[in-house]
């Protein structure tokens, strides 16, 4: 699937519709496959691009017999919500359902109105982290079908009236190392040239946490008191510590917009899918980069998987489908026509995705990259029924002082207090 600005950590509380989905049990669906005339019909909904409209055509013409229907939402918010609904009321889904990984948070909690997708077949087909996230109590639920494996991207331009490194090989090894290499290299740029280091705290901040197993909830699922949360709390220090390297903006706002035309800062967090807002925004802008690394290692933000509902009528074929649509060969040409970064081992090494290369970013080989970088991840969080409560609370308490020159300190106690107005402990 290829991205906008849909995985930003926004809030999404627990809906009304979820609460529903407890009380729906088990399976509601039929096992049986076919119309009853040797005719199948599938559908399949998914939202913003996943790049399977010619591989529809071509499923349909190697499977006489089967009608695949697309349902295809307006935006991920828009398939989320008919997804939620559907679980709700047990009818009205589509055969194969995609899902955006954030929404796991809700959806593995029911994961018995899912159909358990493991098969000898597919197994070692997906990166073990991406696998991970869709697994529970040893049941697969979903398979995966694109990533958003994490790097920097970099004003060249910028980086040479700095005196530092312009060659991307060159950046990569000066910001090889944890968060602080990376921050203190954006001190020496900012002391050179007046100009922010990087877009904002908020976007930073996601890139931070989403490299910590369990950022806000525990292995045993309970809720980590903010106040006891050692891990988020380094974080924010760390990020107020370096306050005066951020641009301080908002990702997806008006001035983060308008920043890209303006030199408004040097660095920022890239993964696949950002590349094309990064240079919609920069249109006419030259000096972008991208360089294969990322502070404190590996990250991933974003990316999507197939599930199958049990309530559907087709099962079977279903699985069928989408196991055929996030193997190798057809994730590789899904990433030919829209761009959506494999999540499959295989495709990862396929010539086809490591020869890429974008002219915007100065030609850089933006599939080795992003495939380089996709084995550098070892982490997934986990992503529990509270995590974007929590996470929009730290996130706002970032974004008063980053954004609107709030005191951090008093920042984070009134997060303290919003934490505890939630009555998760």
């Amino acid at each position: 699937m290829k991205f906008t600005r849909r995985t930003a950590l926004t809030a999404t509380a627990a809906t009304a519709a979820t609460a529903a989905i407890a009380g729906c049990g088990g399976s509601s669906g039929s096992s049986s496959d076919g119309g009853g005339d040797g005719n199948i019909e599938l559908t399949v909904a998914t939202f913003n691009e996943f790049g399977y409209e010619d591989l529809f055509t071509q499923y349909e013409e190697e499977n006489p017999g089967v009608k695949i229907t697309h349902k295809k939402a307006a935006t991920a918010d828009d398939a989320r919500a008919n997804l939620m609904t559907g679980l709700a009321a047990g009818s009205g889904l589509a055969d194969v359902e995609g899902v955006e990984v954030g929404w796991w948070a809700e959806l593995l909690q029911y994961s018995d109105v899912f159909e358990d997708l493991a098969d000898p077949a597919v197994e070692g087909r997906w990166l073990d982290w991406k696998t991970e996230a869709a697994t529970v109590d040893g049941k697969l639920i979903g398979y995966g079908t694109d990533i958003g494996p994490e790097a920097i991207a970099y004003r060249a331009d910028l980086f040479e009236k700095a005196g530092l490194p312009t060659d991307r090989t060159e950046v990569a090894e000066l910001l090889t190392g944890d968060w602080a290499t990376y921050f203190d290299a954006g001190r020496q740029f900012v002391e050179a040239t007046g100009i922010p280091w990087f877009d904002g705290a908020g976007g930073t901040y996601n890139g931070m946490v989403q490299q910590l197993t369990y950022p806000y909830e525990g292995e045993d699922g309970a809720p980590i008191p903010l106040a006891e949360n050692a891990d988020v709390k380094a974080i924010y220090d760390q990020l107020v510590e370096y306050k005066e390297i951020s641009a301080g903006l908002t990702q997806w706002s008006e001035d983060w917009t308008a920043a890209f035309q303006n030199d408004g800062f040097a660095t920022m967090l890239c993964p696949p899918w950002m590349m094309g807002p990064l240079s919609g925004n920069a249109d006419g802008v030259e000096g972008w980069d991208i360089a294969g690394v990322f502070p404190g290692g590996g990250g991933n933000w974003g990316g999507s998987y197939l599930a199958v509902p049990s309530q559907g009528k087709n099962i079977e074929e279903a699985k069928k489908l989408a196991a055929w649509l996030t193997a190798p060969d057809q994730q590789i040409k899904a990433f030919e026509a829209v761009g959506a970064f494999p999540s499959q081992v295989e495709a990862l090494e396929a010539e086809e995705v490591t020869s890429l290369t974008n002219p915007f970013f100065n030609d850089a080989p933006v599939g080795q990259i992003y495939s380089e970088r996709a084995t550098a991840i070892d982490v997934q969080p986990v992503m529990g029924p509270n995590f974007f409560v929590i996470n929009t609370v730290v996130a706002d308490a970032i974004t008063r002082w980053d954004a609107d020159g709030a005191d951090p300190a008093g920042s984070w106690d009134q997060a303290l207090s919003a934490y505890d107005e939630l009555g998760l402990d």
